[in-house]
């Protein structure tokens, strides 16, 4: 069974940065997709970052050049860098994991991510 656990998550005033991660245990494939989704309250779970394991990377358009996806292999851990934060990035993130690689059109779609960790919130106030 593959286990995500999220960390990271905290409040900081407009303009801030966080860094995410995300511990990935007992998932041993060579060929994969992790991603970050974020939910605010009463709206949908939508995708933010994705990165497959042969490093393609995937950025929602609200996030890019503010957001950065990476991994350590060593340390089994994904990472999102948040930088410039926003009022309207406060959520409930996160972290998804894909057995198997996805086409760029598709790694930010939830329907593609079977497993999911508990999430870690992120609070952005102005």
């Amino acid at each position: 069974q593959v286990h995500l656990v999220e960390s990271g998550g905290g409040s900081v005033q407009t303009g801030g940065s966080l860094r995410l991660s995300c511990t990935v245990s007992d998932f041993t494939d060579s060929t994969y997709c992790l991603a970050w989704f974020r939910q605010a309250p009463g709206k949908e779970r939508e995708g933010v970052a994705a990165l497959d394991s042969d490093g393609s990377s995937s950025y929602a358009d609200s996030v890019k050049e503010r957001f950065t996806i990476s991994r350590s292999r060593a340390k089994n851990t994904l990472y999102l860098t948040m930088k410039s934060l926003q009022p309207e990035d406060t959520a409930m993130y996160y972290c998804a994991a894909a057995r198997d690689l996805l086409m760029n059109s598709m790694r930010l779609e939830r329907s593609q991510y079977a497993y999911w960790g508990q999430g870690t919130q992120v609070t952005v106030s102005s």
